[in-house]
């Protein structure tokens, strides 16, 4: 999926899966399990052991169906070896300028994570797609709309603490999008073999984003 297409699957589904810790191996039926249940878009972290090759892989064999990125990019050399192995956006836990810049260079999206309203706009003006609030699972939703006052033009991605019953409230809130791990998918669940697990959880936060669609769309 290219970059305009997934920024617009993005759009759509307002979710970022997140996968970490996930081996090789189980990487393309974990991608397929999701994607059955309506989930698109999916960041591998690069501290995941194979993380790259992961990549690589799932841009061969699921390219056209899903947006995959790369999180957890700490550096230049971290974007360098994420967008060579053919990552079509980078997620940071922190707001670094010179990674930003690069990424817009590279005319590769960017979601930096920021917690402060400072780091935020400055994140945004450097040129991100939208800001990452991160860690936002201990400020939670007062947060994010005490944020959404003053900062309502800048697109955030809430991440930590979004589950299927509350990504709707998140979206209510302003969120361009949520971000979404161990709620979606379980590493107990791949290492079962409890694919179908994942595929009903991946279909519940696409039914509830729907939901909130709808209630936007008749409010």
């Amino acid at each position: 999926m290219e970059r305009e297409q997934g920024l617009q699957e993005l759009e759509r589904t307002r979710l970022i899966a997140i996968l970490r810790g996930v081996k090789p191996g189980q990487i393309i039926r974990t991608a397929e399990a999701m994607l059955e249940g309506g989930v698109t878009v999916l960041e591998v972290t690069l501290n995941t052991d194979g993380a790259l090759d992961m990549i690589r892989e799932l841009r061969s064999r699921l390219a056209g169906r899903m947006f995959i990125g790369a999180g957890t990019v700490l550096d230049l050399e971290d974007a360098r070896q994420a967008i060579e192995a053919g990552a079509s956006f980078l997620v940071t836990p922190n707001t670094d300028e010179a990674v930003i810049a690069y990424s817009v260079s590279q005319g590769i999206p960017i979601f930096p994570g920021a917690m402060t309203p400072t780091e935020i706009v400055r994140a945004w003006k450097a040129g991100a797609q939208a800001v990452k609030v991160f860690p936002s699972t201990g400020l939670g939703l007062t947060y994010i709309r005490e944020l959404m006052g003053p900062l309502d033009r800048v697109p955030m991605v809430a991440v930590g603490g979004v589950t299927a019953g509350n990504i709707g409230e998140y979206l209510q809130a302003g969120c361009y999008a949520a971000g979404v791990g161990s709620s979606l998918c379980k590493l107990a669940d791949i290492d079962a073999g409890r694919f179908d697990v994942i595929t009903a959880n991946a279909r519940r936060f696409a039914e509830a984003v729907s939901q909130w669609k709808e209630a936007a769309w008749t409010s």
